[in-house]
């Protein structure tokens, strides 16, 4: 049975759903509504938690095949853009050496996911020395 409070979570989500896709990219809006590696590990390789200027806590962890990354997951309590870049960076590092997942920027990530509005693009920032701070602290 389909109650009143049914029909109106449907209803926010359709509206919510509208306005993500007027304000961010079609990648954008898939990564902070299905994130991929979305998760903690219990027993990482490497680990970084990190609150950006904004208050947004993100955690990185990854699981190592040598010095290459076999698999990287996130954590954060941040906003839908913060998930976008979570979950894109998390599946574009996966296969890379710790040297070429050291000197990823912002930029790859914001490219990846077709920008994001200039109030939110500090969320890349987040997402990356997250991973930095990680593999640092290996």
């Amino acid at each position: 049975m389909t109650t009143e409070f049914d029909r109106f979570v449907r209803w926010l989500e359709q509206e919510i759903g509208e306005d993500a896709r007027d304000a961010f990219s079609d990648t954008v809006v898939e990564e902070f509504f299905d994130p991929a590696n979305f998760e903690r590990l219990a027993a990482p390789d490497a680990y970084a938690i990190y609150t950006g200027w904004c208050g947004d806590t993100m955690e990185i962890y990854l699981l190592l095949d040598g010095e290459t990354i076999e698999h990287a997951s996130f954590m954060t309590d941040g906003c839908g853009p913060t998930l976008a870049c979570g979950s894109m960076l998390t599946k574009m590092v996966k296969g890379m050496s710790l040297q070429q997942a050291s000197g990823f920027e912002p930029k790859q990530l914001l490219d990846a996911l077709g920008g994001l509005p200039e109030e939110n693009a500090h969320c890349a920032d987040l997402a990356v020395m997250t991973l930095k701070k990680a593999i640092e602290g290996r």
